[in-house]
């Protein structure tokens, strides 16, 4: 959702890579929500983070808990952000139907897109 949103929103000023250090696959309540919102992301993949450890990072910001905790050292100097927020799949494995796990993508995604609109100023701080 962020690769995502930063692409939509601040592409004159951000250059977004997205990679976990897990590989899922793209979650199709993710693509879903985010169309919902006018954003495509459908072409997205999901990589892993050893995939970019070449780019030259100004930041790299880990955006849930697990990742902060295992983010891998980058071979350059680069400056880490940790800015968390639900992870909603883990979040909607309790969910009684599919409505209310849209809820959970559909607010993490607007906190997310909150987020990315303070960027790239908010990493400055």
């Amino acid at each position: 959702m962020a690769e995502g949103w930063a692409e939509h929103l601040k592409s004159d000023v951000i250059e977004p890579y997205s990679a976990g250090i897990e590989t899922h696959g793209m979650n199709p309540y993710t693509i879903g929500v985010m169309e919902e919102a006018g954003v495509d992301i459908s072409a997205h993949r999901s990589k892993h983070v050893k995939e970019l450890l070449d780019l030259p990072f100004d930041y790299v910001v880990t955006v849930c808990d697990h990742a902060n905790e295992h983010c891998p050292v980058f071979p350059r100097p680069v400056k880490h952000v940790h800015v968390g927020f639900d992870d909603p799949a883990g979040l909607v494995k309790t969910a009684k139907s599919k409505e209310e796990a849209l809820k959970q993508y559909r607010r993490v995604r607007d906190e997310i897109r909150a987020f990315v609109e303070t960027l790239p100023e908010a990493l400055e701080e």
